[in-house]
């Protein structure tokens, strides 16, 4: 992930920001062998080869979280209107991001890493099954079932297959989706589109990686073998 040059040196503690633009113009800060004295200059701390001085900088040892997102958080590193964010609940010192998104009024399960590999199988479509409990209003008939699981077009978005299956039926019905896209709001969208809004959205597992033992709010750190097997379920084997 591209950062601005002055942040990456100003995080493995060589200088201060402000110091660090003054190194840059110095011309002591290589990228890939390449002497860089723009200000406005990025570079990727996992891929490319920083140097201060002619040291390399050492990248941050990665870092693995899942992390239950209540409603009414951002599932981003930050955000300017100043809303609370997914990696607020957190306690680490390493760069973390949200490797895939959970809307803003929606719960449960979001993985927090800075293996930015990782992030781009697991936020690539079809890599990885997300499984959600749904609460929709009403109860769709088997008709508009049989229509969301085949996939779907609706409002100019093409929906891709998943599948669905009932969890109870009443007044309200509760379902269990697996998706293999992920879609802004996608749920939600298809549900709406057979006339039967979501109520409540909860993710409850991204892959191997399961919400169960988390309260809304909590995190807790991956274990090696969660990591191996979810690594694996991205396509990243070897």
């Amino acid at each position: 992930m591209q950062e601005r040059l002055q942040k990456i040196i100003a995080r493995a503690g060589i200088a201060s920001r402000r110091k660090a633009e003054g190194l840059i113009r110095q011309g002591r800060v290589t990228v890939n062998g390449q002497v860089v004295r723009e200000m406005g200059a990025h570079a990727d701390p996992e891929q490319d080869h920083v140097k201060v001085n002619g040291k390399l900088l050492q990248p941050e040892p990665k870092a693995y979280f899942a992390v239950y997102k209540p409603q009414g958080h951002l599932s981003a590193a930050s955000d300017g209107a100043g809303r609370p964010v997914v990696t607020d609940l957190v306690r680490s010192g390493a760069r973390l991001y949200p490797a895939g998104r959970l809307d803003f009024n929606s719960e449960g399960l979001v993985l927090l890493t800075n293996d930015g590999a990782l992030t781009r199988n697991l936020t690539r479509a079809g890599n990885v099954d997300k499984r959600y409990r749904v609460k929709v209003s009403g109860c769709p008939d088997e008709e508009s079932l049989k229509r969301l699981r085949a996939g779907f077009q609706a409002g100019g978005s093409g929906f891709a297959p998943c599948r669905i299956f009932s969890l109870k039926r009443g007044s309200n019905c509760w379902f269990e989706v697996v998706l293999r896209e992920g879609k802004n709001r996608q749920i939600r969208r298809m549900f709406e589109a057979v006339g039967h809004p979501v109520m409540r959205l909860r993710r409850i597992a991204i892959g191997p990686i399961r919400l169960a033992g988390l309260k809304p709010g909590e995190s807790r750190k991956l274990t090696p073998g969660e990591i191996e097997r979810l690594k694996d379920s991205a396509g990243m084997k070897g």
